[in-house]
């Protein structure tokens, strides 16, 4: 059974990407547009592993890190930011929060791979 990773980003385009590059690498992805919505998804769709924007409406990706790590089932959970934020403040606080990794946008389908595969193996 496929591993399944959910994609949290308010850019539609961002998602898209995410999805075509996870999926043709034999990932399942659920997509969500902003952390409240990733939220209610998780109720209903367990997932391996997330990618989560950090700057969204609604609920940024630092605010769902923290909701999804008081999920005891999502505790370990591997957590991606994948942003354009790289100032090691914003680096700090999202470890801080429970980031497993960070990626800064613009980003090549392949290095997200790699990160993904390494934490997350299909």
């Amino acid at each position: 059974m496929a591993k399944r990773v959910m994609a949290v980003d308010d850019s539609a385009t961002v998602r898209q990407v995410l999805q075509m590059t996870l999926e043709g690498a034999g990932y399942d992805v659920v997509q969500a547009v902003d952390g409240k919505d990733a939220l209610v998804k998780l109720g209903t769709n367990p997932v391996d592993m997330m990618v989560t924007d950090l700057n969204m409406p609604n609920m940024d990706g630092i605010d769902l890190i923290k909701q999804v790590r008081q999920n005891p089932g999502c505790r370990f959970m591997p957590i991606i930011m994948l942003t354009t934020e790289s100032q090691p403040e914003k680096k700090q606080e999202g470890k801080a929060a429970g980031a497993s990794g960070w990626i800064v946008k613009p980003f090549k389908p392949e290095q997200l791979l790699a990160v993904v595969r390494m934490i997350c193996p299909a």
